[in-house]
C-alpha cells in the first residue's frame, strides 16, 4: 500500500472518530435546582413509593369489606349504595365507578368469603366428615351471615349466585371430593353416584343450616347428623 493511500486512510478514520465525538453523545443529566423537583417525578424515583392507584385499591377494599359488613348487619332487604357509602365514608361515585350496581358488588365481596374449611386427613370417613361440618359447632360468623342473607335472592339474581358458587358450592363439591378421596385412597370403593349423592346431601345440609337454622349444634349431634344422614351413603366396609 503506498504512503498516499495509507495517509487517506488514516486521515478518514480519524475523520470518523471525531464524527462519532461529536453526535454520537451520552445523554445529558439535567440539574435542577434544590427546591424546584418536580414532587410527581421524586416520588416515582424513591423506592417503595406508592402514588394514586394504591389509594383507589384501599377505597375498593373499604367499600367490599363495608358491604359484608352491611349485609351481615341488616340483612339484603335493608342493604343499598346510599347505606354502604354512611357506613364506609366513601361517596356514592366512587361506588358506580367499580360497579354498575350493588349486587355486582356484593357478588365481588362474597367471592372473598371462605366458610368451608379445609379437610384434614383424619384416618377416617366418619372423622373427615365431621371435621368439615366442625364450623356447624359455632355461631355464624360474618361472612356466613353475608351469604345466607342472600341466598333467597340468588334464585333471580345471575350475580349473586355467581357468588354464593364462588364461596360455598365450589369449595363445599371440592372438600367432599377431597373426602371422597381420602376415602378411596384407604381402600375403599366409592362410586360416581355415591359422590355425588353425598356431594348433594352436605350441600343441602350446609344451605339449612346457614339459613333455616343457624343455632350451633353440640358435637354430639353433629356426629350423629354424619352417623344417620351421611356415612350411609358411602360404604364404609
Amino acid at each position: 500500500m503506498t504512503p498516499v493511500v495509507v495517509s487517506s486512510a488514516r486521515r478518514h478514520v480519524r475523520g470518523v472518530e471525531a464524527w462519532r465525538r461529536r453526535v454520537v453523545r451520552p445523554p445529558l443529566t439535567r440539574r435542577t435546582a434544590p427546591g424546584n423537583e418536580c414532587p410527581v417525578m421524586h416520588e416515582l424515583g424513591r423506592p417503595g413509593a406508592r402514588l394514586g392507584r394504591p389509594r383507589d385499591a384501599d377505597l375498593t377494599d373499604r367499600l367490599l369489606t363495608g358491604a359484608l359488613d352491611l349485609v351481615a348487619e341488616v340483612g339484603l332487604d335493608r342493604f343499598n349504595a346510599d347505606a354502604l357509602v354512611t357506613a364506609t365514608g366513601a361517596g356514592k361515585a366512587a361506588v358506580y365507578r367499580r360497579w354498575p350496581n350493588t349486587e355486582v358488588l356484593l357478588a365481588e365481596a362474597l367471592g372473598r368469603c371462605h366458610p368451608v374449611p379445609e379437610v384434614p386427613d383424619t384416618g377416617s370417613l366418619r372423622g373427615d366428615l365431621v371435621a368439615l361440618l366442625a364450623p356447624w359447632t359455632r355461631a355464624l360468623d360474618r361472612d356466613e351471615r353475608a351469604l345466607a342473607a342472600v341466598v333467597g335472592q340468588a334464585l333471580h339474581s345471575e350475580e349473586l349466585r355467581a357468588g354464593l358458587e364462588s364461596a360455598v358450592v365450589g369449595p363445599l363439591d371440592a372438600a367432599v371430593a377431597a373426602v371422597v378421596g381420602q376415602h378411596t385412597a384407604r381402600g375403599h370403593q366409592v362410586s360416581a353416584r355415591q359422590g355425588a349423592l353425598l356431594r348433594r346431601l352436605v350441600l343441602a345440609l350446609w344451605w339449612d343450616r346457614s339459613v333455616a337454622d343457624p343455632a350451633p349444634r353440640a358435637a354430639a349431634e353433629v356426629g350423629e347428623l354424619v352417623d344417620r344422614v351421611l356415612l350411609p351413603v358411602v360404604p364404609v366396609g
